[in-house]
């Protein structure tokens, strides 16, 4: 079964202090605002309205925990940079953003949504800041992909591949993406089984350690 599919949800947080006690590996879902998020989820998730997906950016407000079916958690946090938020409430999500990505042992990835046509804007690149540090993998989606012809598309995938290469090496991973077209869905689905199988055997050797 593919790893996203039958997605159920569990629980919205408003506050760092709300975030339920680690229970499974967590994967990250971060955006800019109308870059597509919602809509990448529920293409993964094979469900029209898993994430909701709505024509006012910015309705996200809180970090809402789906569970996938093999015990990981999706987390789908607030949608970030959009303009007609009043600035309080961006810096309440700032610091939602902000605390979980730095503070939560349980995450062990952050996938993150860019539109194609409008990659790595100032707030994209502060969110990779934030998170990198960590040293934990990201992957990048460059969603909306089908709005663009083929040879742009992968013109823009190459060269933020090797921005983000250049900088962070292979700490960072890239791919098109189309909600629409549904393509991508297994490229996604590959990255982030490989993180959780690296996860699961990290823990084994750690058990095994542990009893010697």
């Amino acid at each position: 079964m593919p790893l996203f599919r039958n997605a159920q949800f569990e629980i919205s947080i408003a506050k760092p202090s709300g975030l339920p006690p680690p229970n499974g590996a967590e994967i990250a879902f971060a955006g800019r605002s109308n870059a597509g998020k919602s809509s990448a989820i529920n293409t993964l998730a094979g469900h029209v309205r898993l994430a909701y997906v709505s024509k006012t950016p910015g309705r996200t407000q809180l970090l809402n925990f789906f569970r996938l079916n093999c015990g990981a958690l999706l987390v789908d946090l607030p949608g970030y940079g959009y303009a007609a938020v009043p600035e309080k409430i961006r810096r309440q999500w700032a610091g939602l953003i902000e605390s979980y990505l730095k503070q939560r042992e349980s995450l062990i990835g952050l996938v993150l949504i860019m539109d194609t046509r409008h990659p790595l804007t100032e707030l994209d690149r502060q969110m990779i800041d934030w998170f990198a540090p960590s040293g934990k993998p990201i992957h990048v989606l460059l969603t909306k992909s089908d709005k663009l012809t083929r040879g742009p598309a992968n013109a823009t995938l190459l060269a933020v591949r090797k921005e983000l290469s250049s900088r962070y090496g292979d700490q960072v991973s890239v791919q098109l993406f189309s909600s629409l077209k549904k393509q991508g869905v297994e490229e996604v689905e590959r990255v982030v089984a490989g993180w959780l199988g690296a996860t699961g055997a990290d823990a084994a050797q750690t058990r095994e350690s542990s009893a010697t």
